[in-house]
């Protein structure tokens, strides 16, 4: 066997259309691509976008400066001058403020943002931590630990069923 002996399957390719060979043949004088104009003609027609010259739809609508994020991390979000008010050395985390009421809804893992003051030294649970929270709790004495993926709860609350099948 050669390569230059390699063909396709016998029957797997059709014949290409034979075309301005007559009216007989089914694609003769137009070669089915109407009378006349700018399609009519050899070559590939218009570009894509291409809108006969008047602006085209991608430059007529106002360009956004960011993509939408497909899978955003949403968080349960909380300030450190929230927790001033607990005891001291209180393990603090997501499942602590649900019960506690600070935080009213679970939105996923539990993030601390640094704004407001604390002087009570805790130990903190959370996903994620900003800089200044992280500053902030460990000047007053407590302590941050970050949790992994699979100690994290993320699942947010639900909406109850309702017993009568509806």
């Amino acid at each position: 066997m050669r390569l230059n002996a390699i063909g396709p399957k016998k029957g797997s390719q059709k014949r290409p259309r034979r075309l301005g060979r007559g009216i007989s043949a089914g694609q003769g004088a137009s070669c089915g691509f109407g009378m006349r104009g700018q399609n009519s003609r050899a070559g590939t027609g218009t570009r894509a976008g291409f809108e006969g010259g008047q602006t085209p739809l991608y430059r007529r609508i106002p360009k956004l400066k960011h993509f939408p994020l497909v899978n955003p991390k949403c968080y349960t979000t909380l300030n450190v001058g929230r927790l001033a008010s607990l005891s001291p050395n209180t393990l603090v985390n997501l499942e602590f403020l649900l019960e506690q009421r600070i935080v009213t809804g679970n939105n996923g893992p539990l993030k601390l943002l640094g704004d407001g003051e604390l002087n009570v030294p805790l130990q903190v649970q959370a996903a994620a931590f900003t800089a200044k929270a992280k500053e902030k709790i460990e000047a007053s004495g407590g302590s941050c630990q970050i949790l992994e993926r699979s100690q994290v709860r993320i699942e947010p609350e639900s909406v109850e069923e309702t017993t009568d099948g509806r």
